[in-house]
């Protein structure tokens, strides 16, 4: 009975703190926002190719700068991030600013809620581009 309950309330748990970071932004209002402002360089989804950008599936939990077959400007390659949420907000907000001498040329987005929307949005593809 014990493990039942202690299997149960861990279930539990998870499934809530998944639901708080799913609850930080809202993807579909994400993908608007990433077919006015992303799109025209950057494709995601099944039998996405990098373009002017590299391509986004599995962004989130990926190595800056590695995005297979893309040619990345030494700024991103040494960047030593990892896209997490909250490292992709804080880029997204001003990519120059956050690492100079990147190639990309958005100007970014100030708004925190559209910086929650879209990384919700990006966060619903892995790396073969399903939506998870």
């Amino acid at each position: 009975m014990i493990k039942t309950v202690s299997f149960s309330l861990a279930a539990f748990l998870s499934l809530a703190g998944a639901t708080a970071v799913l609850a930080a932004g809202d993807p579909e209002a994400g993908e608007k926002i990433f077919t006015t402002k992303c799109k025209v360089c950057h494709q995601i989804g099944p039998g996405a190719k990098n373009f002017v950008g590299p391509e986004l599936n599995g962004l989130i939990g990926r190595k800056a700068g590695t995005s297979e077959g893309y040619t990345y400007s030494d700024a991103m390659k040494n960047s030593g991030l990892t896209w997490d949420e909250a490292t992709f907000k804080d880029y997204i907000k001003n990519p120059k600013a956050k690492l100079p001498g990147i190639k990309m040329i958005f100007a970014g987005l100030p708004k925190e809620s559209d910086q929650d929307n879209l990384t919700a949005y990006l966060a619903t593809f892995d790396a073969t581009g399903a939506k998870k």
